[in-house]
């Protein structure tokens, strides 16, 4: 029976972990959250795209281990690493990706396959993993085991597109490495898109988010521009939408958030700058604009407050969501997070509502949204549009609403 071992049982390692059982194979998933190990061995997911249930079942076919002990990793046919790439002074912090290659490479042995799936700049599966799997090793890649990158294209909450059904690049660093890659995900998902070189299938991830992240910026950029002007920026993107080609519809918010939009652009930018030594200038921007949004959004309420003659100091507020992503728990990175933040800066009393988010992982005041605490704030800021809120409710019940997301409609609701 073929093993596996998926280090990282997170939103992108973990769905990799139960289709590879279902697949028949024989999982190892590692990861160094002793807290998430044990959860996953009482059958409790911690993935919101990933049931309970799921994990209960995987279990139940003894061919799924959850654990934190590099030991029972040993013996690997394949081995996914899908670990947190984050930024660290603004620099890429691959600490998790080295820490993983290490471990690896204590048990590689000929024959194997490792693949790299954390998203990060070009070159680093050639260039970091394979000499650090090689020198814990003995072992030469290429010649004695097989080594490849496939990004991972995990969108959390999205009902439609998933794990098996979005096509899946795959590549190696030579044609022997790439046809096992291939093989590995041929029986995992529907359809592998194969590339030339890991390079390209590195900076493909980049380029997916990238593209994003710019046009995200260009309307949250747009919206600011259009509000001063008194034009509605939201009834032009719906009257651009109806073009059947040449546009592509994306819409403003409170910011960005999760891993992919703040953090990965960033790791193409800083790739530039170091191989290149000039900016990467569209990203910059971006990243600008992007980040200067929950500042906007905090501003935009203290304008209509002082309208009403109130101050945002000693003003009761409710953030409806604080995810960075509808219907998902996510707080990653979440504008929601800086928005909340800020306004208890300024001396507000600021409630949350996300029945996403479980009660306890933030500092902030959670509450449920009900009628009482909608009657009661002096604002609502829609931030996360959940499909779970009573919107109904919201705008009947609600002085003053801030909509970031254009859920809600009526005489006291402002759009972005």
């Amino acid at each position: 029976m073929d093993r596996l071992v998926v280090v990282g049982q997170g939103y992108a390692g973990l769905p990799v972990a139960m289709r590879a059982v279902d697949a028949g194979f024989d999982v190892v998933g590692f990861d160094v959250d002793v807290v998430k190990i044990k959860r996953l061995a009482a059958g409790e997911s911690q993935v919101e795209d990933v049931t309970s249930a799921d994990v209960a079942r995987a279990l139940a076919t003894g061919r799924y281990e959850p654990t934190d002990d590099p030991e029972r990793t040993r013996g690997f046919d394949v081995a996914v690493i899908d670990v947190p790439t984050p930024l660290t002074d603004g620099a890429p912090n691959l600490s998790h990706v080295t820490d993983s290659a290490r471990m690896l490479a204590t048990s590689l042995r000929s024959g194997a396959t490792v693949i790299l799936e954390s998203t990060t700049y070009p070159g680093t599966t050639e260039d970091l993993v394979a000499g650090i799997l090689e020198e814990g090793s003995g072992l030469v890649a290429g010649r004695d085991f097989h080594l490849g990158y496939s990004p991972e294209r995990i969108d959390p909450g999205n009902a439609n597109w998933n794990f098996v059904n979005t096509p899946k690049v795959v590549s190696g660093i030579d044609k022997e490495s790439l046809d096992s890659v291939r093989s590995f995900f041929d029986r995992l998902v529907d359809r592998t898109v194969p590339v030339s070189g890991t390079r390209e299938a590195e900076l493909t991830k980049l380029l997916e988010n990238t593209f994003r992240h710019v046009n995200i910026a260009l309307v949250n950029e747009l919206t600011v521009f259009a509000e001063a002007m008194g034009i509605d920026v939201w009834e032009a993107i719906d009257a651009a939408s109806t073009k059947p080609f040449g546009y592509l519809r994306f819409t403003p918010g409170p910011g960005v958030g999760g891993h992919c939009l703040p953090i990965d652009p960033s790791y193409l930018s800083w790739k530039v700058r170091r191989s290149v030594g000039q900016p990467f200038r569209f990203v910059e921007l971006a990243n600008d604009i992007n980040a200067g949004m929950p500042d906007y959004v905090v501003s935009r309420l203290t304008l209509a407050l002082n309208r009403d003659k109130r101050s945002v100091n000693g003003s009761r507020v409710l953030l409806l969501g604080l995810a960075y992503k509808r219907n998902t728990g996510d707080i990653r990175e979440s504008p929601g997070m800086v928005i909340a933040q800020s306004l208890s800066a300024l001396g507000a009393d600021v409630r949350v509502a996300d029945p996403h988010v479980p009660p306890g992982v933030t500092a902030l005041h959670q509450v449920e949204l009900t009628e009482d605490e909608v009657q009661q704030a002096d604002a609502v800021v829609v931030v996360t549009d959940h499909d779970s809120f009573d919107y109904d409710m919201v705008r009947e019940r609600a002085r003053y609403v801030l909509d970031t997301r254009n859920r809600i409609s009526g005489p006291r609701v402002e759009l972005l």
